[in-house]
């Protein structure tokens, strides 16, 4: 073989030895790479057992003492607390477990990996991290982070800074005390998105502190986000932070803070099935509460399932009390083409058009500082722009607390 043959041969070994990954890459792509391969190491702790999920997603069974938590410094010796010490008063009455179970059959609203299979008890169920989602992240490490200023701020809604943040919501609201906890059940949807980098979600927000660096908060709901899962499914959801979300904080478990104890229920995965226009309902129940005697932020999904707790050295602000809770919808709108966003919020529907055709969150409740649980008095609305997503609220017996909420985003009264 001439000289010349063998040097192209070369090159194009080269060529292929760094496209299968075997040879050296420009450092800029070798760094990120090697960053995202460490950061997947680190957030895909050792299975006992692997399930593939309908969905494409694999929940590992991992055991419950190398949890992503642990690798907190501050938790490396953590006594894990398999129960909490006290629920809120009220909880387990008779009214409370009706309106929880009114709409549903026993066991109808699952997560789809349960087709597959459950986790042995003692392990965990945690969603696996693929590589492309960390890739699609700012960076390795934004990722599994909210963009900053996602809080609705009612009292401060000046028109011009309405889409500021490229964050817009429709909630209701208390403030004015201390406040222990919330609870609510809130109907799922599966809302489209526009774009990849948008995201609608229902939560319940428990917040801390001004609405400056300071902010500490503790969220919880459902979640359809293409940009953080690849797709579009509707997926249980938490968050938390403890300075308005510029280096604490996450979704999930993708960070060091909460400590899961279910075996049953994963965070992230996949809720089925969902509402359907105009056909069957579903809802899921979230309970976030402060267990008086440890201090900890508890979760309770459902009438069956404690999640976990976030430890109250988590916090500043919330490692006392709440002075404020939200319940409702948040999108992100990116403006795409220079026009409103067409991503929905709930189920794309405004409140007007009621049950089985919009959204809403019912016999929504609070925890005061005598630990009961109890409806709120004095409920506020919100929203930026109503010709957008609209809120209504309302009582009755069977409800409590209600509120419609939701809408199309563009349409042509919202450009």
């Amino acid at each position: 073989m001439g000289a010349h043959a063998s040097s192209v041969a070369i090159v194009i070994i080269c060529s292929w030895l760094w496209i299968v990954g075997a040879a050296p890459a420009p450092a800029g792509d070798l760094r990120q790479r090697l960053a995202v391969r460490k950061h997947l190491r680190r957030l895909n702790k050792p299975a006992v057992k692997s399930l593939k999920s309908p969905d494409g997603d694999i929940i590992d069974c991992v055991n419950i003492a190398h949890q992503p938590a642990f690798d907190h410094p501050f938790l490396r010796n953590h006594t894990i607390q398999l129960r909490p010490a006290f629920h809120p008063e009220g909880l387990y009455d008779k009214n409370n477990l009706a309106s929880e179970l009114s709409n549903e059959k026993p066991n109808s609203l699952t997560q789809l990996w349960h087709q597959i299979g459950r986790c042995p008890e003692g392990t965990i169920p945690i969603r696996r991290t693929r590589k492309e989602e960390v890739i699609r992240a700012s960076s390795v490490k934004r990722y599994g982070r909210k963009k900053h200023r996602t809080i609705p701020r009612p009292r401060f809604a000046d028109p011009d800074l309405i889409n500021e943040s490229g964050h817009q919501h429709a909630i209701a609201y208390v403030e004015g005390d201390k406040y222990y906890g919330a609870k609510a059940i809130i109907n799922v949807w599966e809302p489209n998105i526009q774009q990849i980098n948008e995201f609608s979600l229902s939560q319940l927000w428990i917040l801390g502190g001004s609405f400056g660096q300071d902010l500490n908060s503790i969220e919880a709901g459902w979640l359809v986000s293409p940009d953080l899962y690849g797709d579009n499914n509707t997926r249980l959801f938490t968050y938390w932070t403890s300075d308005s979300y510029e280096a604490t904080g996450c979704y999930n478990l993708l960070c060091s803070g909460f400590i899961q104890i279910s075996s049953e229920i994963a965070m992230g995965a996949t809720i089925s099935p969902v509402s359907k226009y105009g056909r069957s309902q579903y809802d899921i129940s979230i309970l976030v509460w402060k267990d008086p005697k440890e201090g900890n932020w508890w979760m309770q999904f459902g009438s069956d399932y404690v999640m976990g707790y976030w430890p109250s050295f988590l916090f500043s602000y919330l490692a006392d009390s709440a002075s404020m809770v939200e319940w409702g919808g948040e999108v992100v709108n990116s403006e795409p083409d220079g026009q409103h966003t067409a991503t929905e919020m709930g189920s794309g529907h405004f409140p007007e058009e009621g049950f089985g055709k919009a959204s809403y969150f019912r016999n929504i409740q609070i925890v005061d500082e005598s630990n009961n649980l109890k409806s709120p008095k004095g409920i506020d609305l919100f929203t930026e722009q109503s010709n957008c997503y609209d809120v209504q609220n309302g009582n009755n017996g069977d409800w409590g607390s209600y509120f419609f909420f939701g809408g199309p985003g563009r349409s042509p009264s919202c450009q």
